[in-house]
């Protein structure tokens, strides 16, 4: 038998209330470093709580990035995430998790104190 391994994935959305600025782009900035830390938190415990629960590792938020304005400086979010794939599982159900991430943050609307874009976000692995 295989042993289980860790598969990657990706999820991108974007902070419409957080304005971008250039200390958002280094990666050695307090506030890189400071916000990172926050949404890498608020991203665990989001996918934790969902169906991949039982075997999601983790995520690291891995850029912030100029967001698509549509009113004012918004902010693009790139993360990286780790569960582990059990041999005998089926692959990731990209669109299963889009839709629970949808409900558990309002309808793409609410992550924590941050507001999203609701046509921001986009799973994929």
């Amino acid at each position: 038998t295989t042993a289980a391994g860790p598969e990657h994935f990706t999820i991108n959305f974007t902070i419409t209330n957080l304005p971008y600025n250039s200390d958002l782009a280094t990666p050695d900035s307090a506030k890189f470093n400071a916000t990172r830390r926050v949404m890498t938190t608020l991203l665990n415990r989001l996918l934790k709580e969902s169906s991949i629960g039982p075997t999601f590792l983790g995520c690291e938020t891995i850029a912030f990035r100029y967001g698509p304005a549509r009113q004012g400086d918004n902010t693009g979010v790139d993360a990286v995430c780790t569960y582990r794939k059990e041999p005998s599982a089926m692959p990731l159900d990209r669109v299963g998790l889009y839709h629970e991430v949808s409900n558990k943050t309002r309808g793409i609307m609410q992550l924590g104190p941050y507001s999203l874009d609701t046509d921001s976000l986009y799973i994929n692995g």
